[in-house]
Order: structure tokens, then sequence, then C-alpha cells
């Protein structure tokens, strides 16, 4: 039976969109809120288990991040609308692969928003330790087998609710807080390093440590996949590319600073750690451990642990704001396209948010931190969960960037992942992305060392995944949809995202493309239209 065929997602005349209120600024922002938090919350897991060699691990998943931040930005300056990495798979590889792709992101950005809240107020109580000296952390209260830091719990799930506030009022405010916090950020995150280096690195206890400290083979991978956590969240400006002006332009500019910013940070950050303390002084403090790097900074410690506590609240809450936004923008892409219910689909009349998707997934991200306050480390159950649903999505992500290349040819592209080889298919000489296939190696090792390594991640992460296929079934089967792809018109739409974000050059670049390949099928004798519908993700 022939599939059901869908074409653009309904008309856009009567149907209230997204508003387009993202800046360069915050565009970058929404990148940095969600990277550049990452060390807060990963330096101190890391250390624990990578030990001796924290910054090589920092390195190699680095690595494969800049590769992950070519990629994506590649993509969302082709194709600017929500949906990020689920829309990029979806495109490439169609409806099944476009599903998996976003319920691994979908873990991802609510294991977000629990881990960074649960971050965030860890480093607000080591504030308060250092003004009063009292630890909010460790107040417990008995609950049945568990002994649960109430305090701790109360405080995230506070700030979950704040953040959800915030996201459903409107895009700008969540941009604008953003912006604020992260630029104070860099400026301290920049002085921690230059004045940890100046005033309290010793270049031989960082060697004492990479030879007499260096971790076993498999504590080694489980620290280098934790490292992932620190790198995760560049998505977060493909999801906001549907609200960002001139998307093309900015977003290529936006991606490639967030990149190499974030890695020198990771690297930096991590190196200057294990020549001023010795890695096992880090082991419980997974939740401050910037802070506990601050305040061992000689004359300046006494204001700079404080400060970066401080600080560390503030950078972690916008990470999970990003991870608020990024939840609510990729189910609103998939219910657009028919793999999510249209009950998601809904904005609000009066700000223009996906408001019911906001508070749909925020709510299981308060469910995950709650059930990770129910084992011994809230940070370490959060983040053996994190890297799953990241590092799948990614790999995908990568096999549909190399598959556009050959099943959309035409749409244009502003930035292109360096290292191309030209290979002539169809008649039609295509770019082969040689990083493209380096990076899928690197990501996929990652996501075998999560596997490999994680207890939790390995039984958790998969079994995430088939509640959502069976979610998948149940919902296509319900609406007469087949279980593989529906046949949609990406032409027309690439059109309508394209004018949209007013980038006419490449609309117009765009139309010449196509007509150009009218002309060749014509030329060439077929006579055939050669059709405007693709029965497997990619563009006509």
């Amino acid at each position: 039976m022939e599939p059901r065929a869908a074409a653009v997602p309904k008309s856009q005349e009567d149907k209230i969109e997204l508003r387009r209120d993202v800046t360069v600024w915050g565009s970058y922002m929404w990148g940095y809120a969600d990277v550049g938090a990452d060390i807060y919350a990963a330096l101190g897991l890391v250390m624990a288990a990578a030990q001796g060699a924290t910054n090589l691990a920092f390195a190699f998943a680095g690595l494969v991040y800049i590769m992950i931040g070519l990629a994506y930005t590649e993509l969302a300056a082709t194709y600017p609308v929500a949906g990020g990495g689920q829309y990029f798979t979806l495109r490439g590889l169609g409806d099944f692969w476009g599903f998996i792709a976003g319920a691994a992101l979908l873990l991802d950005y609510t294991i977000d928003i629990a881990l960074f809240s649960v971050a965030s107020t860890g480093y607000v109580n080591a504030l308060v330790q250092f003004a009063t000296g009292t630890n909010l952390t460790e107040i417990a209260v008995p609950v049945g087998p568990f002994d649960v830091k109430t305090v701790w719990l109360a405080e995230a799930l506070f700030l979950i609710g704040a953040l959800v506030w915030l996201n459903i009022k409107g895009i700008r405010e969540s941009s604008l807080f953003n912006e604020i916090v992260g630029a104070v950020d860099i400026v301290t995150e920049s002085s921690i390093i230059v004045f940890g280096l100046l005033l309290a690195w010793k270049p031989e206890m960082l060697f004492h440590q990479w030879v007499f400290e260096f971790p076993s083979v498999d504590r080694f991978m489980y620290g280098s996949s934790l490292a992932i956590i620190s790198f995760v969240g560049l998505e977060s400006i493909s999801q906001a590319a549907q609200e960002t002006r001139r998307p093309a332009t900015i977003v290529p500019r936006t991606s490639i600073t967030l990149v190499f910013t974030v890695f020198i940070f990771a690297l930096f950050f991590s190196t200057v750690s294990l020549g001023i303390l010795p890695w096992n002084e880090f082991v419980g403090h997974e939740q401050d451990a910037i802070a506990l790097l601050a305040s061992s900074i000689p004359f300046l410690g006494i204001i700079a642990g404080p400060f970066a506590a401080a600080l560390g609240a503030s950078i972690l809450a916008i990470s999970a704001n990003s991870g608020v936004l990024s939840a609510s923008r990729l189910t609103y892409s998939m219910s657009r396209y028919n793999v999510l219910s249209e009950w998601f689909n809904k904005v609000h009349s009066k700000y223009r948010t996906p408001a019911r998707a906001t508070v749909t997934f925020s709510l299981i991200g308060v469910l995950q931190t709650v059930l990770s306050f129910l084992t011994p480390s809230a940070m370490d159950t959060l983040g053996n969960m994190y890297a799953f649903g990241a590092t799948l999505g990614y790999t995908l992500v990568f096999i549909s960037l190399i598959n556009l290349r050959f099943s959309d040819p035409y749409s244009p592209r502003p930035f292109k992942m360096p290292l191309n080889i030209k290979w002539r298919h169809s008649g039609r000489v295509i770019d082969v992305p040689i990083l493209g296939f380096i990076g899928m190696l690197g990501v996929s090792a990652i996501l075998f060392e999560v596997v490999l390594t994680h207890p939790l991640g390995r039984v958790a992460g998969p079994a995430w995944i088939i509640g959502w296929l069976a979610y998948y079934v149940w919902y296509r089967r319900r609406h007469g949809l087949p279980l593989g792809t529906v046949k949609r018109d990406w032409e027309s739409e690439q059109m309508q995202v394209l004018t949209a974000a007013e980038e006419w050059e490449m609309l117009e670049d765009y139309k010449e493309a196509l007509a150009n390949r009218e002309r060749d099928k014509l030329s060439s004798g077929t006579g055939k239209h050669p059709g405007r519908s693709a029965s497997v993700g990619g563009a006509g």
C-alpha cells in the first residue's frame, strides 16, 4: 500500500509560529550557556575517574567535540529550523531514525535539566558554606532505605520551576538571562585560569600525576566518556535557529567561536587543576569543583572561591535553562513531522512559545531529579545517563550529514565541514566529508565507552529508547502512518524555511540549483520529472 503522503507541515498561514528574537550574541550565549557551563559539572566527575590523566580525557573528548561542532554548524546553517539533530536525521535518514535521534536527544535534554539544576544548587550550597560554614548538601532525611538530601533536592526542584516559567514567558527574556550571566562567566573563567597559572600552578605536580597517578584503561575510558559532558550542548544553537535572525549568517559565526572557546577552557581548566591540587582532593567535590580550585589560588582564593561558587551557580542555571529550551523545541519539531503527538505542537497564543512541551518534559526532568537523589550520588547517577543520549544522537547526525551531501546536494551550504574530496555521483560532483567519517568513528568510540563502562547508562539508556519506540509504533499506527518514512515535499519546505529566515541569497541559489537540475534532466533525454517528494529522508 502506498504510504500516506504528508506535504510540508501544515500551512503556516493560520498557525502561530516561533518568533525570531535571537541575535548574534544571544545565539552564541545559548550555546555557551549549555556547553560553557558543563566544565563546572564535569571537572570533579572526570577527575575522580581519569585521575592524573584528566586533561588527556578532556582532550580526547574535545577533539571529537570539534568535529561534532563542525557538523552541526554545517547542518544548522543549511537547515535553520527548530529540531536540531532530530530534524537533520529525519531529513537524512527518514522518520524512523529521526525519531530515534529525537528520543536519544530528549534523554540528553531532560537529564540536562536535572543534572545542571542539581549542580547549580550544589554551587549555591558551596557559597553558603563559604559564608556560614554550613554544608546544606549534606542535610539528609531518612526516607525508607534512603537518606535523601532534602534541602539540596528542594533547591533543585525550585530552580526547575523558575526556569519553566521563564521559558514559557518567552525566548527574548530567556536569552537575555543567558547573555548577561554568560558574559560575566567568560571573564571569570579566564581569570581563574590566568591567576591559577601565575600564582599556584606547579608543572612538576602535573608531571608527577601523569607518571604516578595515571589511571587504568577502564578508568580512563570511563573518565573520557564522562568528559563528553563538558561538550554536550552545542545543539542549543541549532534548536534556537528557527528563532534566530539571519541564521545562515549567524549560526556559523557563533558555532565555530563556541567550539574553540569551550575546547580551550576545558583543556586549560583540567591542566591547571592537575598542577595545583592532587586529583583525589576533588573526590567528594563533584558538585563544586571549580569553587574548590578557585579557593586554592594563593592571595585571591578567599575571594575567588566564593565568587566562583556564585558564578558557577548562575552559569549552571542557564545551562539547565538551555535544556528546557532544547527539550521544548525538539518536541515541537517532532510533533510537526508526525513522529510525536500534535498536542506538543501548540504554541502559546500570547507568548508564542511551545508551553505544553516545555512543561511536559521539564516534569520528566523533575522525575529524574527526584530519582537521582534516591541513589548514593545524584551527580554521578545523572552523569552516567547524560552521555548515552548525546553520543547516540550525534552518531546518527554524522551519518545524516554524510547522506545529505548525496541526497540533497541542491541546498546551499553557507558553511561546509573542511577536508572534503570530490566524488562523482549520479552525474554530479559531490563533496564527501572526510572529517564527517572521522567524527562518526570518534563519537561511536565514546558511545562504546559509555556502554562498556557505565552500568546505569547501558541499561537505562536503551530502556528509554525502547520505551519511546513502543510509543512511536502506537502513535503511527493510530494515525494510519507507516512505521517507515512519510513522503514529504522537502523542496517546498526548504524554500519556506529560507523565506522565513530572510535568507534571500540562499533562496535564489537554491531555486537556481533546482532549475539547473531540471534542465539537466531534460537535456539527458529522459523527459521525466525527477519528483519533488522523497520517500527516504533526503530532499528530492
